[in-house]
Formats: structure tokens, sequence, C-alpha cells
């Protein structure tokens, strides 16, 4: 696999500059200070290898800090920034749902927010508003621990997802 110009892109930007890009995939700054530390990659699997290394030594004070950066799901993301729009295309499927599913949502994330204390996070790509509902509503009967392993997946999913789209950009 060639590096590709979206990997030369960010091979190529100053430690700074690749930190704040990486940030708009994984708002965590010690996720984007490795990942951008161990530039140049050779293509974009040693580029997934290293994000996910990165993930994986994620403590859960720098996971919430990446949660911070997400809007609640049915919440649209304000600003004109490239995350923002990231996260409006994210979810945008379930921002078509009627207004019953919608205001379940909103309690929905209430109850969450109020037993696990952060934002319910899930790579909503492709997926409706119930779809979204149903799974919210499995995830508020998980224990603490359990759903700390699914945010942190959920949270892989949506930084790869971003990755991609970063790497796409930058053509």
């Amino acid at each position: 696999m060639t590096e590709g110009p979206g990997l030369t892109w960010l091979n190529g930007l100053a430690a700074d500059d690749a930190d704040a890009e990486l940030r708009t995939c994984c708002a965590s700054r010690a996720w984007a200070g490795k990942v951008a530390a161990g530039r140049p990659y050779a293509d974009r699997s040693a580029l997934a290898d290293a994000a996910d290394g990165a993930l994986d030594d994620l403590g859960w004070a720098d996971v919430t800090e990446a949660l911070a950066a997400h809007p609640r799901i049915g919440e649209r993301a304000g600003g004109a920034d490239r995350e923002s729009a990231w996260s409006r295309g994210e979810q945008s499927a379930a921002s078509h749902a009627a207004e019953s599913t919608v205001d379940a949502l909103t309690e929905g994330n209430r109850q969450y927010e109020e037993r696990f204390g952060h934002v319910f996070l899930i790579c909503a790509t492709g997926r409706g508003a119930e779809e979204i509902l149903v799974e919210l509503r499995s995830r508020l009967g998980n224990d603490p621990d359990t759903e700390r392993r699914v945010v942190h997946d959920e949270l892989r999913k949506i930084t790869h997802l971003r990755l991609g789209k970063l790497l796409e950009a930058t053509r």
C-alpha cells in the first residue's frame, strides 16, 4: 500500500499542526500527541495500527477528554470547524427523526449522563434514530466497567472513520 497524498500531507506537517489536525479525529491530547509523534507513517495501515495502539493506551481521563468534544446524540453540533461538520454528517440520519424519537433520545441522554457521568457515545454513521435509541436504552443496563469498554470501542470506530475523512479531505 502506498502512502497517498493525504498521508504525505499528514507526515509533512509540523508537530503542533499534526497534533491539532489529529485532535479533529479524537480530541484526546494524549492520543493525538502519540499518533503525531509516530510519524512518518509508511501507509494507512501503519497509521491505523498507531491509532489503535494510542487508543489502547488511553486512561479513562483521556477518554472523557475526547468525549467532551462530542455533542449529545440528536443535538446538532454547532460551529463551522471540520469536527463539527463531521459530527453533523455522522448524525445526519438521527437529525430527521420523528419528534417523539427526538424526545426519547433527549430523555435517554439525560438518564445516561446521570448514570455514567458523560455523554452517550455511539458511532452513528449509517444508523437511524430509532436504532440509536434502542442501543442507548440497552446500554443503560450496563454496569460502569462494561459501559467504559463499549464507549472505548465506539470511540475507536469514530476515530478510524474520521482519520479516513482527514486523509481524504487533504487530497
